[in-house]
This record gives structure tokens, C-alpha cells and sequence, in this order.
């Protein structure tokens, strides 16, 4: 299990790395029922990511890992389709990303979050976290990775928790920040808000085409291993 854990925790790093979920539950947390919004989207991010790696490894099961434990082909392709996908967005990101970091705008959508309700918050976290376009590639190459690694089912699971734990943290990060400091939190939640605004296109950009070159130098050895 410890060598599965080790191929997937660059991927929850990448994951982890996420600004605008991060602007996304800051912002929820700044809402006049925080505490409740915030506790929401997690859980949402959470279930997000485990739905869509439960997912995964129910379609890779154990056969994801030939006779003698090395990765099937399938996984290789998988990981070199989903490699190239994420560099290619990521070049593209980074030309289309603005020259002067103080233009960036956020999503539109993220001025009505004062108006969400429970269930909608709920449904932010869960789509931020398995609907993303880096999370969710990043989070199928992760169980594809477990499917692959020959271990048994319950160590699959534990493995796959290890990966959400660690892909959460940056979602959590404020969360645990506001509950332990209340209303003092704001000032630093607002800076953290700030810089996530301004770079997340620059950011992402960076982590799509390094992860991205990480899949396909994963699929290729898969390939001609």
C-alpha cells in the first residue's frame, strides 16, 4: 500500500492546489451563516472527489495491475490521453492568462454566493472538487494509479482516502482557520483571497502543463515498460 500511496500523493498535491475553490469557500465562509456554508462545501468537495474516485476504481478494480503488479495497458493510455489533455490546457491557460495580475477577474457566478442556499453550497463543493477540469483528470489518474498498484480492495480504499485527505487540504485550510479564530480570521481569509484571485490563472496554467507532462511521462513508461 505504502508504494500506491507514494504514486498518488504529487496528484493530491495538485488537486490540493486549487485557488478558486479556495476563493469559492472563503467567500462562503464570509456569508452570514460561514460556519454552516463552509462545513457544506467541504463536505461537498469531499464526497466530490471520493464519489468520482470510488468511481474509478469500481471500473479499474483489481484488474488494473497485470499478473506480475505492473500497470495494465489501459491505465497507460488513460494516463497519456489524460497527460496530454492537461498540458495542452495548461499552454493554453498560460497565453490566455492577463499580463497584469490586478486585471484578473473571478467568475461571475461568485458575486451570488451570499444567495446560495445549504444545498446549493453543497452542490458548489461537490462540483469545484469532481466536475473541475485539473481535479477531476488529476483524481481519475489517482485511482487508476490505485487500480494498478496489485494491492487488495480494502487497501485500495485506504489509499484512495490517503488521496482525499491530502487533496482537501487547501479547502480545509480556511475552513479549520475560521473555526479556530472566528471573526479574527477574516483579515488573513481576505488576503488569502486576494492572492488566489489574482494568480489562479497563472497557477493553474503552471499545474496543468507540470502535471500534465507528469501523466505522460507515467503512460509512457506504462506503455513501453
Amino acid at each position: 500500500m505504502g508504494h500506491a500511496v507514494g504514486d498518488v500523493l504529487g496528484l493530491a498535491a495538485g488537486v490540493a492546489v486549487s485557488p478558486l475553490p479556495i476563493v469559492a469557500i472563503i467567500l462562503v465562509l464570509a456569508t452570514p451563516r460561514g460556519r454552516l456554508g463552509g462545513v457544506l462545501f467541504a463536505l461537498g468537495w469531499v464526497l466530490g472527489l471520493a464519489a468520482l474516485g470510488a468511481v474509478m476504481l469500481l471500473v479499474g478494480g483489481t484488474g488494473g495491475a497485470s499478473a506480475h503488479k505492473n500497470p495494465a495497458t489501459w491505465v497507460g493510455v488513460l494516463k497519456l490521453v489524460l497527460g496530454a489533455l492537461l498540458a495542452l490546457f495548461g499552454a493554453v491557460q498560460w497565453r490566455r492568462r492577463p499580463k497584469d495580475p490586478s486585471q484578473a477577474r473571478l467568475p461571475k457566478w461568485m458575486a451570488a454566493i451570499d444567495h446560495f442556499t445549504p444545498a446549493k453550497i453543497l452542490g458548489l463543493g461537490l462540483l469545484l472538487s469532481a466536475g473541475n477540469l485539473k481535479n477531476a483528470p488529476l483524481t481519475i489518474a489517482a485511482a487508476a494509479s490505485i487500480s494498478s498498484a496489485g494491492i487488495s480492495v480494502p487497501e485500495q480504499i485506504g489509499t484512495l482516502a490517503v488521496f482525499v485527505v491530502i487533496a482537501s487540504l487547501g479547502v480545509l485550510a480556511p475552513l479549520a482557520l475560521y473555526l479556530v479564530m472566528g471573526e479574527r480570521a477574516k483579515g488573513i481569509l481576505a488576503n488569502w483571497r486576494e492572492w488566489a484571485a489574482r494568480h489562479n490563472v497563472a497557477v493553474l496554467a503552471v499545474l496543468f502543463f507540470v502535471l500534465g507532462l507528469k501523466l505522460l511521462g507515467d503512460g509512457i513508461s506504462i506503455l513501453t515498460g
